[in-house]
């Protein structure tokens, strides 16, 4: 029985070994030829963009973000107590200095006033009167100096009421625009009541803080350009008016001020802006499209594209990864501070798909549009 399997299981081998002998020589064959064409086969060139690098002179500045302040800020309100029986301004309304503001009642104190007034008419003439009397010897100095004192004191109550009531007549101390009304006609206000806020606007200070070490940079008078998300896309021009004497001991930071021209009054007192100060001196640097960057933790690189000729003489452009140390940002282009030339073309795009060798062709039909002040439309 045994004998019978071993020879059943023998017969089975050598059937399996006639039927694969031919099978696996076409295979075989089949498997050299793939091999083969694929050692012939050539891949076709990449499609890139790219760019030639250039030397650009980019202007020196030191970025801070700052806040928006009046020159001139306060909050109108009563001096005296009483009663509101007019108002001559609209809420948000520019006002020159000197305007009336708000009424108050003063109909007791001008009552009062007139009193006052014949009272000091009275003690000026007893006053004249005594005067005359000693020039002949009549009165005595004494009386003179009486009827003196009460004509002062009467000139005094009266100059006191045309005071009252010129705290009752409520102006703008200067020139600017008024905030938003908080009382209301017939109001009764107490003294130091807010009534509105008045702010002079054009021009206008924008505060801001930069770090100790750049204190030696700075300079009175030298020119920024502030920006707001209040007013997209717009640049506003303005020079340094003041640096504080002082550094902060917490944030060893100093305080600058710079006035801005405002005349569309599109920026409003504790406003958040962006502040730009721009040195006088440039620098001379290699700008790349941030693009053409490919970042990796052993160490940045680029793509050089080298022109090489082919066994057959054809100028073809291939591939070089060449690592680079990068310095300032701005925009959309970083400097290159070692490892490029001028002159030296970069690709600009798609750099994570490529390796180092590939054959390309340059195409800059879509290439991307590398701004140093971007502004994107959905911003």
């Amino acid at each position: 029985m045994t004998k019978k399997i071993v020879l059943f299981f023998a017969g089975l081998l050598g059937f399996a070994v006639l039927l694969a002998g031919p099978l696996g020589f076409i295979k075989i064959s089949q498997f050299k030829a793939m091999g083969a064409a694929g050692a012939a086969m050539v891949m076709p060139p990449t499609t890139v963009t790219a760019t030639a690098i250039v030397v650009s002179d980019w202007s020196n500045s030191l970025k801070s973000t700052g806040s928006v302040a009046a020159v001139q800020g306060v909050t109108i309100g009563a001096e005296v107590p009483g009663k509101i029986v007019k108002i001559t301004f609209e809420s948000g309304a520019a006002v020159k200095a000197g305007d009336v503001v708000v009424q108050l009642d003063t109909s007791t104190e001008e009552a009062q006033l007139r009193s006052a007034e014949a009272s000091a008419q009275l003690a000026k003439a007893n006053f004249d009167r005594a005067r005359d009397l000693r020039q002949s010897n009549t009165n005595s100095p004494a009386e003179l100096d009486a009827a003196e004192a009460q004509a002062k004191q009467a000139l005094a109550q009266a100059d006191s009421l045309r005071a009252v009531i010129a705290k009752k007549t409520i102006r703008a101390p200067f020139t600017g625009r008024l905030g938003l009304r908080l009382v209301n006609l017939g109001q009764v206000v107490k003294d130091g009541e807010p009534i509105t806020t008045l702010q002079t606007l054009d021009p206008i200070y924008v505060n801001f803080s930069l770090p100790q070490q750049r204190l030696s940079q700075l300079t009175v008078g030298h020119g920024v350009i502030v920006s707001s998300d209040a007013a997209p896309g717009q640049k506003f021009d303005g020079k340094i008016t003041a640096i504080s004497p002082e550094v902060d001991q917490a944030t060893r930071n100093v305080r600058v001020q710079a006035t801005i021209s405002n005349a569309a009054e599109k920026l409003r007192s504790g406003m958040f802006a962006g502040v730009e100060v721009v040195l006088p001196v440039s620098t001379k640097v290699l700008a790349i499209p941030a693009t053409s960057v490919l970042y990796a933790p052993y160490g940045d690189s680029v793509f050089v594209v080298d022109e090489k000729k082919d066994a057959a003489g054809k100028a073809t452009k291939v591939l070089r990864q060449q690592f680079v140390r990068l310095g300032d940002t701005r925009g959309d282009f970083v400097t290159v501070v070692d490892g490029l030339k001028a002159g030296e073309t970069i690709v600009t795009s798609g750099v994570f798909k490529l390796r180092a060798g590939m054959p390309v062709v340059v195409d800059n039909t879509l290439a991307p549009n590398s701004q140093l002040a971007p502004n994107p439309k959905d911003a």
